[in-house]
């Protein structure tokens, strides 16, 4: 559905109505609803109720659709957050760099509570899930869009002093938003570089029939983690049946501890733009979206540039260089902090202007996508090599890596070690390897492919980075022995209970019982009973999830307990199991607003 002509009307009667311009520039889609959301708050500071029932109006939806997508996303407030609005990266890695210490420190010196908004509606200040730059931590994001690295107690004092004088983030030190890309090892993907459009010539000499069979011999495998073979999944795209078909690249890494996709995008654009466009030549698409997490948001003015510059050198637009009939373009969708969104059908369901909420499948997106069409959802480092692929062929990937982990993987490193950052391997090098490059010692644990990954002892480190060994998305987090692996841990569980999208029982009630069991053990009140708990709740909700996400939710927490057992027993210092739910205190709040002052309440009279 799209707005009438006569509600942008009304909207554009209204002097000075920004909504109206928003409405306008998107076409009325209701489709763009996160986009103009976005925006809308970007010109208020937030989202109030009158504005989004303006956007409701003008979109054709109702305003409990427009507030359920609000309020989904936790980049969007409706309720005042303050001019500053100040997040701290709270992964493992920035936790181990003095995170809390820091956010502490800014507190005082704002006088401001964590989570609050401070009083004169100057700032507030909080934690927030991965930024993706545990190469250059600790890390703070400001307004959902710029980005502050390499944080200390020093620059700490002088960001306090920028908040209280009102300085504008455009005045603030340019230094301080310097993102490093950190390549300490390169190999065909990060190594070589490509002249913009050379890999297109190459697929249209070929032909698509070709280009399929290129894409087949290679066997390359989806690098977002469920490694599905891409051209298996081209193929299933193209033949099925819609009156359109769809191009979508999934930039939203949002596991912590991922970080490729950042340096992907900002040292080589055109490739991941020119595998989007190469996937459209195979797919029959005219339309391409790139997912942007919203912690990406500084990256979108250059990769809008880049694409403008392709559309001048007529490799998106119309007859892509010179071909009757090849016409595909890109727009770029910019998240706002779902971490959900990461799974393709959520993706897909953010793209159409929706909450983030998992698809049940099947079908899947290659038949049943983006507004129901066909739609092929691919990982930034997976268009990357297919550019390649298309211009040097399959058997030459092939050659790469194992028969089964063909080619080359990228890893972002980070954690215990001297060199952090972005490395390329062929597929089947050993963790070994990698922690020798990086300069990691004394290492007893490493978290690879994040916290729905698999945590390896170091009576693993000979294991094997490969689908058929230890498959990974990207993320490699080390861990010395001066480490407490049950912290590790118990970070991880409270990400996925900030993060489950809260769809499925399983999940949305596992992932907070997994957190205050956690609680509890550390503040000392565990038992033996309390680990037994934990593993009842892993086995739960890998069979009665919603999505693989939640599903994942506890590896970490099984590995931990399986693997680092005295993490765990050390802090059973209670005989007896005692509950982690108490009922009075949950009871609480609604026993004091029924004004309940009888003998068998549990709490005070209101008086």
């Amino acid at each position: 559905m799209v707005a009438s002509a006569s509600s942008l009307a009304r909207l554009a009667d209204v002097p000075g109505e920004p909504v109206a311009a928003l409405l306008a520039r998107y076409g009325g889609s209701p489709y763009a609803l996160v986009q103009i959301l976005r925006e809308a708050q970007v010109q208020h500071g937030w989202l109030p109720r009158p504005m989004l029932g303006d956007l409701s109006d003008g979109l054709g939806l109702t305003l409990a659709h427009v507030e359920g997508v609000a309020t989904f996303y936790r980049f969007f407030h409706t309720s005042p957050v303050g001019d500053y609005r100040v997040l701290f990266s709270d992964n493992i890695t920035d936790r181990m760099l003095g995170n809390v210490s820091l956010l502490d420190d800014l507190c005082q010196r704002l006088g401001v509570e964590r989570g609050k908004t401070r009083a004169d509606g100057r700032v507030s200040v909080d934690f927030c899930s991965c930024t993706g730059l545990c190469d250059q931590g600790p890390s703070l994001l400001i307004n959902h869009h710029q980005v502050v690295t390499r944080l200390d107690a020093a620059r700490v004092g002088t960001l306090a002093g920028l908040i209280e004088a009102g300085v504008p983030l455009t005045d603030w030190p340019a230094e301080w938003s310097r993102v490093n890309d950190h390549v300490r090892r390169a190999d065909v993907l990060l190594g070589t570089s490509l002249h913009p459009g050379e890999a297109i010539a190459a697929a249209l000499a070929r032909g698509v029939p070709a280009l399929f069979g290129e894409m087949k011999r290679s066997n390359l495998r989806g690098r977002g983690g469920a490694g599905f073979v891409t051209g298996m999944k081209w193929q299933l795209c193209r033949d099925a049946k819609g009156s359109e078909h769809y191009m979508v690249c999934n930039a939203d890494e949002g596991e912590p501890g991922t970080f490729k996709d950042r340096v992907l995008l900002s040292r080589h654009p055109d490739m991941v733009f020119e595998g989007m466009t190469i996937g459209a030549l195979a797919i029959g698409a005219r339309h391409g979206m790139l997912y942007l997490r919203g912690e990406y948001r500084y990256l979108l003015e250059p990769l809008l540039d880049v694409l403008q510059r392709r559309r001048d050198a007529h490799l998106l637009g119309a007859s892509i260089l010179g071909q009757a009939g090849f016409d595909f373009d890109i727009d770029i969708h910019v998240g706002a902090g779902a971490y959900v969104c990461g799974e393709e059908s959520s993706l897909i369901e953010s793209l159409e202007g929706k909450r983030g909420t998992p698809r049940i499948r099947p079908p899947f997106p290659a038949e049943r996508g983006y507004l129901g069409q066909p739609t092929a959802v691919d990982n930034v480092e997976t268009l990357c090599a297919a550019t390649h692929i298309a211009l040097k062929g399959g058997a030459w990937w092939a050659a790469i890596g194992t028969p089964k982990s063909t080619g080359t993987s990228v890893h972002s490193v980070s954690g215990d070690c001297d060199r952090p950052g972005i490395y390329e391997y062929p597929m089947g090098s050993s963790i070994d390897r990698i922690l020798d490059d990086c300069g990691a010692r004394d290492t007893q644990a490493v978290q690879v492919g994040g916290p729905s990954g698999k945590c390896l002892s170091a009576l693993e480190f000979g294991r094997r980075i490969a689908f058929e060994d230890v498959p990974t998305a990207g993320a490699f987090m080390v861990f010395d022995r001066s480490r407490d692996m049950f912290e590790v841990a118990r970070n991880y569980a409270g990400f996925f209970a900030e993060e489950s999208c809260g769809f499925c029982t399983p999940c949305r009630v596992g992932t907070a019982l997994v957190v205050k069991t956690m609680d509890k053990i550390a503040a000392g009140r565990g038992s033996r009973r309390d680990v037994d708990v934990l593993s009842d709740i892993d086995s739960l909700m890998h069979g009665t999830t919603h999505c693989g996400l939640g599903g994942a939710a506890c590896n970490a927490l099984h590995d931990t307990i399986v693997k680092f057992r005295p993490a765990y027993e050390r802090r059973l210092t209670s005989l007896r199991f005692e509950p982690a739910f108490d009922l009075d205190a949950e009871l609480a709040d609604t026993r004091r607003m029924t004004g309940r002052d009888d003998a068998a309440a549990p709490v005070e009279s209101p008086s």
